[in-house]
């Protein structure tokens, strides 16, 4: 599926951070345990760092000792889109953001109840916006 967000390599160089840029557009990863999600407690929903679009809700954090933030399930699962990854010479399934085409990271299939999926993200992939009362919004900002 194309992405909804078109832009140009040039504006999205502008628009992210350098490491922003290299996880999102280059399909890197952060160094484990030094992601600033990684421990976070905070009651909210989790966005998409390079186009805002809802991805996880923090009643799906759970600690996984991977050195990532880890979610057991999407907030909204047509915001994300699932692919095969074959780099590293590894077979894992890659989660992007559906709207920008961000890489977010893997999804794996040791996770706890009750859905068994660990989609473990990287920490400059998202930003969280607290909760603070009402509804939770399923739209980009």
């Amino acid at each position: 599926m194309a992405s909804e967000v078109d832009k140009t390599d040039e504006q999205w160089r502008e628009a992210l951070t350098p490491e922003q840029y290299r996880v999102l557009r280059e399909k890197d990863t952060e160094r484990p345990f030094t992601g600033k999600y990684l421990d976070a407690k905070e009651d909210g929903t989790f966005r998409c760092a390079g186009c805002g679009a809802v991805l996880f809700d923090s009643a799906a954090k759970f600690e996984s000792g991977t050195g990532w933030p880890s979610f057991t399930e999407p907030a909204v699962a047509a915001n994300v889109e699932l692919h095969r990854d074959h780099s590293h010479g590894m077979v894992r399934t890659e989660v992007t953001c559906r709207r920008c085409g961000g890489h977010l990271g893997h999804v794996f299939d040791d996770g706890p109840r009750p859905t068994g999926q660990r989609y473990c993200i990287n920490s400059v992939a998202l930003d969280l916006d607290p909760r603070t009362g009402g509804e939770e919004p399923t739209q980009p900002r």
